[in-house]
C-alpha cells in the first residue's frame, strides 16, 4: 500500500518546521525577559527544546502541519508564547523588541542556511538544480541519500524561514508586525492598531489579508533567497 504523500519529506519538514518555530517563539521569550517579562521564561520558553512549544500549542505545532504537508506538501503552522499584556502596555518598545524577535529569528536561520548552501556549492559538494523548487535550492555534488536529504533540508530551512520571517512582519494583526508598528509608530501607530484590534474578527480579517499580500510577495522573496544562495540562478 503506498502512501499519499512522502514520509521520508514529512519527516524532513517537520524538522524544519519544529526548529524554525521553536527559534521563533525562544527568541520571542527571551527578549521578553530581557525586557523585563518573565512570563514565558517561567513557562519554560527560553529553550530550543521543542517539547515546551509543543506542549503549549500541539494543534498549531504538529498537527496542522502535518496535516498541511498531507495535502500541499509543504508546512505551515504556529505556535505561542506568553507575555504580561499590562507590561506590553506600560513598556511598547520593549514589547515591539519582544515581537520583531521571532521574525528576525527566522531571518537569521534562513540567512545561516543560505551561508551554508554558499560553502558548500564554494567547497565542490553541492550544485545548483537544474529546476529550483521549495526543495531544491542546492543538490548534493557527491553522496548518497544522506545528502540529499542535507541538501533538502538546508533548502526548505532557507526559504521557510524567509517566508516566515516576512510573513509574520506584516504590520496586521494578528502577526507580529502589528505589535512593531504599535510600539514603534507613536501615537499614530498605536491609535491605527487599536483600531484594527477593535475590528470585528480582526484576526481573521488581518490573516486573510496578510496571505494576500503575501502570495504576491513570495515570487520576489523566492527570487531573493535563491539569488543569494545561488548568485548565477534567478
Amino acid at each position: 500500500m503506498s502512501l499519499p504523500f512522502d514520509v521520508a519529506g514529512l519527516a524532513l519538514w517537520l524538522v524544519a518546521f519544529l526548529l524554525s518555530a521553536t527559534c521563533h517563539e525562544a527568541a520571542h521569550a527571551a527578549a521578553a525577559r530581557l525586557g523585563g517579562d518573565p512570563t514565558a521564561y517561567r513557562a519554560g520558553q527560553v529553550t530550543l527544546n521543542p517539547i515546551p512549544h509543543l506542549r503549549r500549542e500541539p494543534f498549531g505545532m504538529l498537527v496542522v502541519p502535518i496535516v498541511c504537508y498531507a495535502l500541499a506538501g509543504w508546512m505551515i503552522g504556529w505556535a505561542s508564547a506568553p507575555y504580561d499584556p499590562r507590561w506590553a502596555r506600560r513598556h511598547p518598545r520593549r514589547a515591539a523588541a519582544m515581537a520583531a524577535a521571532g521574525p528576525l529569528a527566522n531571518l537569521a536561520l534562513a540567512g545561516a542556511a543560505i551561508v551554508a548552501i554558499r560553502a558548500l556549492v564554494g567547497a565542490g559538494l553541492g550544485a545548483p538544480p537544474a529546476e529550483p523548487g521549495l526543495e531544491r535550492i542546492v543538490v548534493p555534488a557527491v553522496g548518497g541519500p544522506f545528502a540529499m536529504a542535507g541538501a533538502r533540508l538546508l533548502s526548505v530551512l532557507a526559504l521557510l524561514n524567509a517566508m516566515l520571517g516576512v510573513f509574520n512582519l506584516i504590520p496586521l494583526p494578528p502577526l507580529d508586525g502589528a505589535t512593531v508598528l504599535e510600539g514603534l509608530g507613536g501615537r499614530a501607530g498605536a491609535a491605527l492598531m487599536a483600531a484594527a484590534r477593535s475590528a470585528p474578527m480582526a484576526a481573521l480579517f488581518g490573516l486573510l489579508v496578510a496571505w494576500r499580500l503575501f502570495d504576491l510577495l513570495a515570487p520576489g522573496l523566492f527570487r531573493l533567497v535563491l539569488g543569494l544562495a545561488q548568485p548565477g540562478l534567478r
